[in-house]
């Protein structure tokens, strides 16, 4: 019984971590990217207040990373975002069987646990405007609550900054 509740807390945990999907110019060569920016007008969904926790948050990443902010950039970021609030649904099923002289029945019901989910969208854009155009780009998906307090934003935003940045730069395969 002991495991069973260490195994549904550790289900609940994971259900509720960010996905990140990755894709990337395979010919670039990331070494030449050292300096960035953000594009003036950004369209990311995000309030105002979000916007700059979010910045905030990845330039505070990209420093760890060794890539500096600039007015005269190599590259620039765009940030996109949006809300997906899926619904719980119930299912009802009736089955009906037999074999060897017997019958027998069931019903299955599926109860939703909890209400409807609010995820976040997030996608994340580095553009060369000189060179390639968008050569890496990051999209992630996680959990959220529009009511939570501003402390409880940045900390949301800093895990998905930093799932979405642990693979860059790409590894070579």
């Amino acid at each position: 019984m002991k495991n069973l509740k260490f195994l549904f807390i550790a289900l609940i945990l994971t259900s509720c971590g960010t996905k990140v999907n990755y894709d990337y110019e395979k010919s670039t060569d990331f070494n030449n990217y050292k300096t960035y920016n953000y594009f003036d007008e950004m369209t990311t969904g995000l309030s105002e207040l979000d916007v700059k926790r979010l910045i905030r948050t990845m330039d505070t990443k990209l420093e760890t990373m060794g890539l500096v902010r600039s007015n005269n950039p190599d590259f620039y970021i765009d940030i996109q975002s949006q809300e997906i609030q899926s619904r719980n649904n119930s299912n009802v099923g009736v089955g009906l069987g037999g074999g060897g002289g017997s019958v027998g029945g069931g019903v299955s019901v599926g109860l939703p646990i909890g209400g409807n989910k609010n995820t976040r969208e997030l996608v994340i854009e580095f553009v060369d405007d000189t060179k390639t155009g968008m050569f890496w780009q990051a999209i992630s998906e996680s959990s959220y609550s529009p009511n939570a307090t501003p402390e409880k934003r940045e900390e949301q935003f800093k895990i998905v900054v930093d799932k979405v940045f642990s693979n860059y730069p790409p590894k070579s395969k």
